[in-house]
């Protein structure tokens, strides 16, 4: 393979990566455009309790998502093979769901270990998912014990499109470099 073909290569395989980590992204944050954006519009999802059209996902994980106080995706290893407009990729992530504190017990956080293996096609230059299956490896819950608030002085990241990560120029960056 010559050198442009590698290049080419390389650069597919970085957006693929690109488009499982904006669905992470896109889940913590609560976006909802940012993940429908990252399938095609007849994709499928299978997820386990959820199988269906993107379309369906949709209002399904936002009806669940806000039972939880925040979540964190994180995403791991990612394999990709190109074949043409198609890819397969597989990538590792560890999923955080918090829950609140109830009269009843403390916090809790469920942790997923699971794989996202998603099957994208490439349509008008754009790779997208076609069709998703979530593997889940393990999963566990952890009681929150001794769970310190966070003072007034932390920056706090909001489950919206409202989340610091969205702004692009920050003043507090400027203030910083010229202290």
């Amino acid at each position: 393979m010559d050198l442009e073909a590698r290049l080419l290569r390389l650069v597919d395989e970085a957006e693929v990566k690109r488009v499982q980590l904006r669905y992470c992204r896109g889940l913590d944050r609560m976006d909802w455009g940012l993940v429908r954006a990252c399938f095609h519009p007849d994709a499928t999802h299978d997820l386990g309790p959820f199988k269906g059209t993107v379309e369906e996902f949709i209002p399904w994980v936002s009806a669940l998502m806000p039972s939880f106080e925040s979540t964190t995706h994180f995403g791991g290893s990612q394999t990709v093979e190109i074949d043409g407009d198609d890819a397969w990729a597989e990538q590792y992530v560890r999923a955080y769901h918090r829950t609140a504190a109830t009269d009843d017990g403390p916090a809790v956080d469920w942790i997923l270990n699971l794989r996202y293996v998603d099957h994208l096609t490439r349509r008008a230059g754009e790779w997208r998912i076609a069709h998703r299956r979530c593997a889940c490896e393990s999963q566990r819950t952890d009681a929150v014990v001794g769970d310190a608030a966070l003072g007034p002085e932390w920056l706090r990241g909001t489950r919206s499109p409202d989340d610091v990560s969205y702004e692009r120029r920050s003043s507090s960056a400027k203030e910083l470099r010229h202290a």
